[in-house]
């Protein structure tokens, strides 16, 4: 990690980093989520019973929809063309979805961002529209898992460094 704030002009203000100098590469970021919810409200999920519609259906659209308006909704967050942004879903068919987003694109900065916003709106959209019969769940774990590509290189997420606090690259 570097000290330098970069995000602070030289009156200590907010600013857009300046990436106009950087190198264009590849560049992936995956994030992933949870929604724990009552057996009955999956269960309807599953049936096909929601008042609303397809819950996955429309948590995938809301998902790609938001990590495309990232910049929009995070200040310092610069307009990257996306060329690739997938959502999966999985259960444990008890209570619990969990939700993996996968976002790529080829420029000059990262796209961490976009995928969390991403899991972040998916687990939201479940939330509305579950939310009539289920008003208790909850959105845990939310967390970049893995980002390749960039000046500082390949992150994967690491559950037991991170219970002590650190990172891995």
């Amino acid at each position: 990690m570097t000290d330098s704030l970069t995000h602070f002009n030289d009156q200590s203000r907010a600013k857009m980093v300046d990436v106009t100098n950087k190198t264009v590469t590849s560049r992936m970021a995956a994030a992933t989520g949870k929604i724990t919810m009552q057996p009955a409200t999956l269960a309807r999920i599953h049936a096909g019973k929601v008042k609303k519609g397809d819950v996955l259906a429309v948590a995938q659209v809301a998902g790609i929809m938001a990590a495309k308006q990232t910049s929009s909704l995070i200040p310092m967050c610069h307009l990257i063309p996306l060329t690739g942004v997938d959502l999966h879903f999985s259960d444990d068919r008890q209570t619990t979805i969990t939700v993996t987003a996968t976002v790529k694109t080829k420029h000059v900065t990262g796209v961490e961002i976009e995928a969390l916003l991403a899991v972040q709106t998916s687990l939201l959209t479940i939330y509305d529209m579950c939310k009539a019969m289920d008003r208790g769940m909850k959105m845990t774990d939310i967390h970049l898992i893995e980002k390749a590509g960039g000046k500082s290189g390949h992150f994967v997420y690491d559950q037991s460094t991170m219970n002590q606090g650190g990172a891995s690259n």
